[in-house]
């Protein structure tokens, strides 16, 4: 890792479509992530804030702010040279304050301290950010038990500017430095990355190229067919402050296996059948006749960071996902296996047409114009597909 006492350097530049995508949503909620660690035994706090600098020298974003200019209505993405991460405590009574409020105060604190989180929204308005800046880093240190025994750690991040990848690998080199901090073994960090470009100015030359008259009808077309998706009714629609929620699914080992090798014995990726057991079973929620059947939409995120130019690593933070939508009609006599292949297929061909970059600016666009006409979309949500899914999963047995 470079020098954690070397100067950094100061950037700005004007956010690119999708990042500004990011910034319109995340007022509704939409584009906050968080990692949420159970840590068994005291940190050492001192180690800790020393970690967190270094990875903000070693990955720039992570002390950069978002910048808004009222006049303009316009985002910026700036980097100041001196910036640094402000671990936020909260005491056991803070905490069990926050789990006695909770939707269902005897789930496990550490999901309860995950949702409160993602509730948490910083950037929620930036006519109130101070100075007109809010940054893309928050930290939090949350003592479930007085004496520091059991605490939770969390990290939140704006989406804008830090997607799955840039996380992952946040958490990461945070594991391996705060070993190495412990002085347990000797850890590798990749070589620093600066503050990287938009992801539309790194998309190789003619891959996003669509004539106007196409795109028009393009947008024309996701227009008009979202009207005809079908969702899951949301509980309390009217309640207006509504809440993320995390649900969580474990297949033991054996089931995992079978799946992964169904997957692979019909040379399809997991987030197929994952996509087609999600919409079977909105489906059979509905309880509807077997014969009528509802259009169900899907957007998979794939990284694009292999394919940009120049070519990114997971060590380059930043949004560089692009997302597919495609849609399936479903009755009740689907098969799990004959839907995830179909999902699968669509999902390819449109890539293979290059898809993940043509049709980037028509759904932003779109995104942009449901968030100023929220009325719609389904109980004014902003919801349009029914599942949002990543194309390839986190594997590691290290996280774990």
């Amino acid at each position: 890792m470079s020098d954690p006492n070397r100067v950094p350097e100061s950037t700005t530049r004007p956010v690119g479509g999708t990042e500004y995508s990011w910034c319109r949503a995340i007022a509704g909620g939409t584009g906050i992530a968080v990692i949420a660690l159970l840590l068994s035994r005291t940190p050492k706090l001192e180690n800790l804030q020393n970690t967190l600098d270094k990875l903000q020298i070693h990955h720039p974003t992570l002390r950069s702010t978002f910048r808004f200019d009222a006049s303009t209505s316009s985002f910026s993405l700036a980097t100041p040279a001196s910036s640094r991460v402000v671990i936020h405590p909260f005491d056991s009574s803070s905490t069990a304050q926050i789990i006695r409020d909770s939707d269902d105060p005897c789930a496990e604190p550490h999901r309860i301290i995950l949702e409160h989180e993602l509730n948490k929204n910083a950037w929620i308005d930036p006519h109130r950010w101070s100075n007109g800046e809010c940054g893309v880093f928050f930290v939090s240190l949350y003592d479930l038990r007085g004496g520091g025994e059991e605490r939770v750690l969390t990290f939140r991040l704006n989406t804008g500017a830090c997607d799955r990848t840039s996380a992952v690998t946040l958490l990461r080199e945070f594991m391996r430095e705060t070993t190495v901090a412990d002085g347990c073994c000797d850890g590798h960090v990749a070589k620093e990355a600066g503050l990287g470009k938009a992801i539309e100015d790194m998309i190789p030359s003619g891959k996003g190229d669509k004539p106007f008259w196409a795109r028009g009808i393009d947008v024309l077309g996701y227009s008009l067919n979202a009207f005809r998706f079908s969702n899951l009714s949301f509980v309390d629609a009217e309640e207006p402050n509504r809440r993320s929620q995390v649900v969580r699914m474990k297949l033991e080992r054996d089931q995992t296996l079978k799946l992964v090798a169904g997957c692979k014995a019909r040379g399809i990726k997991l987030w197929a059948a994952i996509a087609a057991a999600g919409m079977i079973s909105a489906y059979t929620s509905k309880n509807l006749p077997q014969y009528q059947g509802e259009k169900y939409a899907v957007v998979t995120l794939s990284d694009c960071r292999s394919i940009l130019e120049p070519p990114l690593t997971p060590n380059d933070f930043g949004f560089y996902h692009s997302g597919i939508l495609h849609t399936h009609d479903i009755t009740g006599e689907e098969k799990l296996w004959d839907l995830a292949k179909r999902c699968y297929d669509s999902f390819t061909s449109a890539k293979n047409s290059n898809k993940h970059f043509t049709d980037m600016s028509d759904l932003n666009f779109l995104m942009c114009k449901a968030i100023e006409n929220p009325t719609l979309t389904p109980s004014s949500s902003l919801r349009t597909a029914l599942i949002s899914i990543f194309e390839d999963p986190v594997t590691d047995d290290r996280l774990h």
